[in-house]
């Protein structure tokens, strides 16, 4: 009977803690650090003409794109990346904004493992590196960013490369134009080992 009454008095405080707002606010420490490396270095790396204006010309490109042609593109897409075709990849890739994107990762010593940007429907604009699919709408680093309109940096949940064996957490934040209008949004994969 003594034993019930322990495992009961450890559960009530588990289950209280695990609901008090304090448990709830705390943040893991590789956040904090994610968070000022985007601040202080990737924001700026974004926040610049060449980015700013493949955006916007692609959120032109694409005004009315219904979401059966998204998804098209994104079929597309990751059927080059699945058979090797990457004709798509390619011409991704090879964009200005691309190249501009890839010297930045390449320059960041290890730190930047993946760098795109995306319309304001989540389609690539361009990327550092080969992603795995060409649409993030669907995804958390555009629906917890561009969809609630947020100025926040979302940080997802930090998690081992099996490749690599790094620690990875990836980042994203809203991009705006010249008048403060939200364009699309910036994902990057930070190697929290390497900072």
């Amino acid at each position: 009977m003594m034993l019930w009454r322990y495992v009961g008095t450890v559960a009530a405080f588990g289950l209280n803690l695990c609901l008090s707002p304090l448990a709830a606010s705390a943040e893991p420490a590789y956040v904090s650090v994610v968070r000022e490396y985007v601040e202080t270095v990737v924001k700026p790396m974004v926040n610049t003409p060449i980015v700013r204006k493949a955006i916007e010309d692609q959120n032109a490109k694409f005004g009315n794109i219904t979401d059966g042609n998204i998804q098209v593109l994104d079929n597309t897409y990751r059927s080059e990346v699945q058979s090797g075709g990457w004709e798509m990849v390619r011409r991704l890739l090879n964009k200005p904004v691309s190249r501009y994107l890839k010297t930045k990762q390449d320059d960041s010593q290890g730190i930047i493992v993946e760098f795109f940007v995306t319309d304001r429907h989540g389609l690539n604009v361009g990327q550092g590196t080969m992603t795995t699919d060409y649409w993030q709408g669907d995804e958390d680093k555009f629906l917890k960013t561009f969809a609630k309109d947020s100025d926040e940096v979302f940080i997802d949940r930090a998690e081992r490369n099996e490749q690599t064996q790094l620690l990875e957490a990836q980042a994203s934040f809203v991009i705006k134009d010249e008048s403060g209008q939200p364009i699309g949004i910036a994902a990057v994969t930070i190697a929290i080992d390497a900072l």
